[in-house]
């Protein structure tokens, strides 16, 4: 996924997508926040919204495309944390549900990894 020159303005779109939805719809985000985090959890979900909005914005401009996308891998490995979360918090769930909810976690290894390849490229090409 990484080759192709639509790869960054794809990555950057699902990261400006989930940024808004976390503004948007920020309850679902609050019950991943894990508990460990101090403060209130809607800080940390509008909080991981604004970085995902800065993202796709930085993905998005060659300038910054490959610094962006570096931290955009950074980004998707810090929040693993949240997904584990959820597939505890919802290990009790209806089963598709639950299903859903444990798909998210090897899901963040091929992000993290094209999130790598957009960077890779564009240095490649610079």
């Amino acid at each position: 996924m990484s080759g192709s020159p639509r790869s960054p303005l794809l990555l950057a779109g699902l990261l400006a997508a989930a940024g808004v939805s976390h503004f948007a719809r920020p309850r679902p985000y609050d019950a991943t926040i894990p508990r460990l985090l101090p403060g209130s959890p809607r800080t940390w979900t509008y909080a991981s919204g604004a970085v995902e909005l800065a993202l796709a914005a930085g993905v998005a401009l060659p300038r910054t495309r490959a610094a962006a996308a570096r931290a955009t891998a950074a980004f998707f490995v810090g929040v693993f944390p949240a997904n584990v979360q959820m597939a505890v918090d919802w290990r009790h769930r209806p089963a598709p549900l639950r299903a859903a909810a444990l798909a998210r976690l090897p899901l963040q290894v091929p992000l993290v990894l094209w999130a790598r390849g957009v960077a890779r490229n564009q240095e490649e090409q610079s």
